[in-house]
């Protein structure tokens, strides 16, 4: 092996070291906020990867887990609108990939999440009477998440306008 080659494999061996430090490190306190443990590290193995996605076995080496562990943490995080699930062309292999805008997503996907809450709050205020301590709760529960809706789609708005500021157009 020529020195050119041994500096490359070395420099490789360190990002892939830096990675696996990051994914923890990420992860922990991804779980810290409430995140389910292999979820996170997948989510953050992903990020910290070079190209933003990788394969079910190389999530599986790089987190020394198994496929099942991968799979349903696949499966939480496609959910979550946090990752997508693409063929790699000419290949019968999935492969991972993190959304350039992951947040944004995960964030912009809560507002389905939000009406359904808000629905079922007004029916527990139809339940339960607006003039009860239980309804007058329920009230500003209701209130809260129609603010949380109303700001989080003009946020989403700024934030677009910001993010091409810093970063130009967003990837197609």
């Amino acid at each position: 092996m020529s020195t050119d080659e041994k500096d490359t494999a070395a420099g490789r061996t360190e990002d892939l070291a830096a990675a696996s430090r990051f994914t923890e490190q990420f992860a922990a306190q991804l779980v810290w906020a409430g995140m389910p443990r292999m979820p996170a590290r997948v989510f953050a193995a992903l990020l910290a990867s070079e190209s933003g996605s990788l394969t079910a076995a190389e999530l599986g080496e790089r987190l020394h887990v198994s496929p099942a562990a991968v799979s349903g943490a696949v499966r939480y995080l496609s959910q979550q609108y946090m990752v997508a699930r693409e063929r790699e062309p000419g290949s019968r292999r999935d492969i991972f990939r993190v959304h350039s805008d992951q947040w944004y997503e995960a964030l912009a996907n809560r507002d389905s999440v939000l009406k359904r809450w808000e629905s079922s709050l007004r029916d527990g205020i139809a339940s339960l009477g607006p003039d009860s301590p239980a309804g007058h709760r329920l009230e500003e529960t209701l209130a809260f998440f129609e603010f949380v809706q109303v700001e989080l789609a003009g946020m989403m708005t700024r934030w677009r306008a910001h993010r091409e500021t810093l970063f130009g157009p967003p990837p197609r």
